[in-house]
């Protein structure tokens, strides 16, 4: 009688079975709703440190350099902790699948380090739309009221078209009653000239008509009250807009330098967690600890 024997191919041990999947969701939310947490509670304490700094009375190009200097340095700081906590808490919590090699464990805990960041901003980015949702509503409840519906409505380039129509001489108070459609229509070719940037000579001319109607100056000296009025003000609004472009392109780089870092900090710190899991050394943050080679 002849013996057959059956080959039975055994599956190597760090490779899951059907359906199994490397990523444990739970460690990556409970890290990345304590890194979502430590970050808002981090950001808070900074906007109230910065805000206890700030006076409207005193403020200064050179504080106000030092408080921004200040406020991008806190905003990587909080970023970058945040995420090592949550990346962390990931990689601790996680358990070690299989008897996978140790580089690739390494992998596997900084990519949940990795989920935890993206997890983190995901909670972060809705709880910003959601409360800038509801200050959207309050503000606009607000503009409809009665006394902040003057306010929404205010011209700003109201005190230039002051200057602008303002009456000389004896007959200053007759000619103060004038039309109040006139200053609308004086506001919306403000308006339209400072959005293209220059002021058309039939515009400048159709203006100094009316300021020379209105303030009983010669044309000449009209037409020179408008130039100089209008150089003013285009002059003010180019300047807002190139303050408002370099915050834009400052904040945006500070941001994205910042959730890079972050993202580098959380990958690193998850592949700590992991060691510590693994190795059994106690999740003690202090200095001894350190110098034992906790770290």
């Amino acid at each position: 009688m002849t013996d057959m024997s059956i080959g039975v191919i055994s599956t190597p041990r760090n490779v899951p079975a059907p359906g199994t999947s490397f990523v444990e969701w739970g460690a990556v939310l409970a890290g990345g709703a304590m890194a979502a947490a430590l970050s808002f509670v981090l950001l808070s304490f900074g906007s109230a440190i910065g805000l206890s700094f700030v006076s409207p009375w005193t403020t200064t190009a050179s504080s106000m350099a030092v408080i921004g200097s200040l406020a991008i340095f806190w905003t990587m700081a909080q970023q970058i902790g945040a995420g090592m906590v949550g990346g962390y808490v990931a990689g601790r919590m996680r358990s070690r699948l299989g008897d996978a090699p140790s580089h690739e464990v390494e992998f596997r805990d900084g990519l949940h380090g990795g989920l935890v960041w993206a997890v983190s901003i995901i909670i972060t980015v809705a709880l910003l739309l959601s409360v800038a949702g509801a200050v959207t509503r309050a503000g606009t409840q607000f503009a409809n009221s009665g006394a902040a519906a003057s306010i929404a409505r205010s011209d700003p380039n109201a005190y230039q078209i002051d200057v602008l129509l303002r009456p000389t001489g004896k007959d200053a108070p007759a000619l103060l009653a004038a039309n109040p459609e006139l200053r609308n229509e004086v506001s919306r070719l403000y308006a339209v000239s400072i959005a293209n940037g220059t002021l058309s000579d039939a515009d400048r001319d159709y203006l100094a008509g009316i300021v020379s109607q209105r303030t009983g100056l010669a044309q000449a000296e009209a037409v020179k009250r408008v130039t100089d009025s209008f150089a003013v003000t285009n002059s003010a609004a180019k300047d807002l807009a190139d303050k408002a472009r370099r915050a834009g392109i400052l904040t945006g780089f500070v941001t994205a330098l910042s959730l890079l870092v972050a993202f580098a900090a959380s990958w690193w710190a998850a592949q700590r967690g992991g060691h510590h899991r693994d190795n059994a050394i106690p999740a003690r943050f202090v200095i001894s600890d350190v110098r034992r080679g906790a770290l």
